[in-house]
């Protein structure tokens, strides 16, 4: 499996602001002449890269090339190995203000983008053309490579000529309309080729860049800040969904918890978005369209509609979205008491689902999670429950103190969580109060998209063996901390740099491998594709040495520590009753019906998983929200609009199994 950058995030760490980088501006827009000072801010405020190297020089080329060519369609392998060599002279050339080589590589880009489009032209209005049901193409670019010769390319852009005929003819249009249509995407891809101004490449050249350090580091240009600020002001009414860039395509990255998609579930991480509609209206293809105006388009007011057409693995799916206000209660902490039998026995059991570690660090501000988590604590002891299972299976992140907070209710004292800064600095948060909210029998569940902050409370509980931690095989693994650098000059908007790395209590670092789980269950989000490790450029994992605090069983309130030989018999119950699971075997068979993926689409292969293009299927979405929260995904399997009602009464095996470890915890006398 191929590692991909990821070109742009949806998460964002503290602000830190910075009045006044540069002296009174010369000019309002960024130039050649700022690259040199901005690459060396970056250094000066990087968590580990301090320099320029030949490594980073490297990079920083190839992510040059593959934001001029994402598809690997324009370039021959001989043009991107010439390019590769001339444009390792830009860092030297442009402390004297010369750009010359970053123009003349767009130069070449628009050169090729105009034979690609003639190319399209042709094929298709060829009188004879028809559409070939045995095409096939590899979907990854980084897979295929560059192609060595014009004649590889040429079919390579026959085949995606037949994709993308395929997926016209499939929006109920016929041939001779599809074949418009396709060459007037092309027409629109030289355009924007062409209309790339010289401040936009050298914020291409800086992103390349920033994103050569760590995939989480950026250069955001003076506009996209803008609306970066903006979508933060209006981050309480979307669609409820952030998208990433990646290799041409707009990819699902976050579902917004309280957002339309999160209550509908008809998306899912890794989605890809290649068409976008508003009622009544064509599709508009979006495949290499620039993330911001894919955007614009899928933006829109509370209570109008905006239709999606997804790529999923090999099906392709039409999606109705409703864009509609995040409910804030849909994204706040909430209890539930279920009962589940034991022999003879009814245990009570307290579900406590915590979507994110939210609020807005002001402690007078009513809306707090570990506020409302210290509350439905105490509701939770009220109501005498046997043991809490406390869900982070959807729990992308958010605030740091939050997660500190939290994880504080279930020990009595201790180190939490250590932070290394850009000084390699060290500061060791720990639980801010001598009580403990919790000491009873605890099981988390996770998944791989339980990120950032929620690793930091799932590793504690791991490291200080308070909590039996269930679910897909790790969780996200993303222990870097990002801050936002506002640059003080009008129209050069700002930095995004990674400034620390997370460490657990036992020292190692939650970055790549993330909290590993103690009961591992069939999933479809344990894939490659869904990780810090799908990051191009991912910094490496860490330890220190460890800081936990020892525990004294023999305290008043202490809780017991899960010990190996319980794990083993928990682990041992649970995998029972899995494989007699019919919903997990069949997951267990879409597991294996992936992994047995070649990566190859073939258009004969490629069918419609709706009946019309855009019919009652789910009403959900695909909008870049940006959260205000520091961390990184959310999610949950999607489902039907036709079904949303019902999602509520509709069992969570993975929830339901982790309910039955809790029990088989307490019958062991946890």
């Amino acid at each position: 499996m191929s590692r991909r950058t990821l070109r742009a995030r949806s998460a964002w760490a503290a602000l830190v602001l910075l009045p006044c980088l540069f002296a009174a501006p010369a000019s309002a827009n960024l130039s050649c002449g700022d690259l040199p000072d901005l690459t060396t801010l970056f250094f000066q405020k990087h968590v580990k890269f301090r320099k320029l190297t030949p490594e980073i020089r490297e990079r920083t080329v190839e992510n040059y090339l593959q934001a001029l060519d994402p598809q690997r369609v324009l370039f021959l392998e001989s043009d991107a190995a010439r390019l590769q060599k001339s444009l390792d002279k830009v860092f030297h050339e442009t402390r004297a203000g010369n750009c010359a080589r970053l123009e003349s590589a767009h130069g070449e880009a628009v050169a090729r983008s105009r034979e690609v489009e003639g190319f399209v032209r042709g094929f298709v209005g060829h009188e004879g053309y028809a559409l070939d049901e045995n095409a096939q193409i590899q979907v990854d670019p980084e897979e295929r490579g560059y192609p060595k010769t014009t004649g590889d390319r040429d079919a390579l852009m026959r085949s995606l000529v037949h994709f993308g005929v395929s997926n016209y003819l499939a929006a109920d249009m016929d041939l001779e309309e599809a074949r418009g249509k396709l060459v007037h995407r092309y027409e629109l891809r030289t355009l924007r080729t062409e209309e790339l101004d010289k401040q936009e490449l050298y914020a291409l050249f800086l992103n390349s860049f920033a994103r050569a350090l760590d995939p989480h580091s950026n250069f955001l240009s003076a506009d996209i800040f803008e609306d970066f600020q903006i979508q933060m002001q209006l981050s309480l009414e979307g669609i409820g969904v952030a998208l990433n860039e990646e290799d041409g395509y707009s990819v699902v990255r976050e579902i917004i918890p309280g957002g339309a998609t999160d209550r509908t579930k008809a998306l899912e991480p890794d989605d890809r978005i290649i068409a976008v509609a508003e009622p009544g209206k064509p599709p508009v293809d979006i495949i290499d369209m620039g993330l911001r105006d894919v955007v614009r388009l899928i933006r829109g007011k509370k209570g109008t509609a905006v239709h999606l057409t997804i790529l999923r693995n090999k099906e392709r799916r039409h999606v109705t979205i409703v864009r509609d206000r995040i409910d804030l209660e849909q994204s706040a902490a909430k209890l539930e008491i279920r009962e589940v039998p034991v022999g003879d026995a009814m245990l009570k059991l307290g579900v406590l689902e915590l979507p994110s570690f939210y609020g807005d660090g002001d402690p007078r501000t009513e809306r707090q999670g570990s506020r409302d988590v210290r509350r439905l604590l105490y509701e939770a002891r009220a109501a005498e429950v046997d043991g809490i299972l406390l869900d982070l299976s959807r729990n992308g992140g958010g605030l740091l103190e939050d997660a500190v907070k939290i994880t504080g209710f279930f020990l009595r004292e201790g180190g939490i969580v250590s932070v290394r800064d850009t000084g390699d600095q060290s500061r060791i948060h720990r639980d801010p109060d001598r009580g403990i909210l919790y000491a009873g029998p605890l099981v988390i569940l996770t998944s791989r998209v339980s990120a950032s902050a929620s690793e930091i409370l799932a590793g504690a509980m791991k490291d200080y063996r308070r909590a039996v931690i269930v679910g897909d095989d790790h969780t996200f693994g993303k222990g870097t901390v990002q801050s936002m650098l506002p640059l003080g000059r009008p129209g050069l908007g700002a930095l995004k740099v990674t400034t620390g790395l997370f460490f657990r209590p036992g020292g190692a670092s939650t970055q790549l491998s993330g909290v590993s789980a103690d009961i591992v269950l069939p999933s479809l989000l344990a894939t490659p594709r869904i990780g810090e490790g799908v990051h191009e450029n991912a910094l490496a994992q860490e330890s220190i040495p460890q800081f936990r605090t020892a525990v004294d069983p023999t305290r008043p309130g202490a809780w017991k520590a899960i010990d190996n030989r319980m794990l083993a018999e928990l682990a041992r119950r649970s995998e029972s009753r899995v494989s007699g699971d019919e919903t997990f075997q069949e997951i267990l068979e879409e597991i294996a019906k992936r992994d047995a993926d070649d990566g190859i689409l073939r258009v004969s292969d490629l069918h419609d998983a709706s009946d019309g293009l855009f019919g009652d299927m789910a009403a959900t979405d695909g909008g870049q929200t940006v959260s205000a929260l520091e961390e990184t995904a959310s999610q949950d399997p999607g489902e039907s609009d036709d079904d949303a009602d019902d999602d509520e009464e509709r069992p969570r095996p993975h929830l339901e199994e982790a309910l039955r470890v809790l029990a088989d915890l307490i019958e062991l006398g946890a």
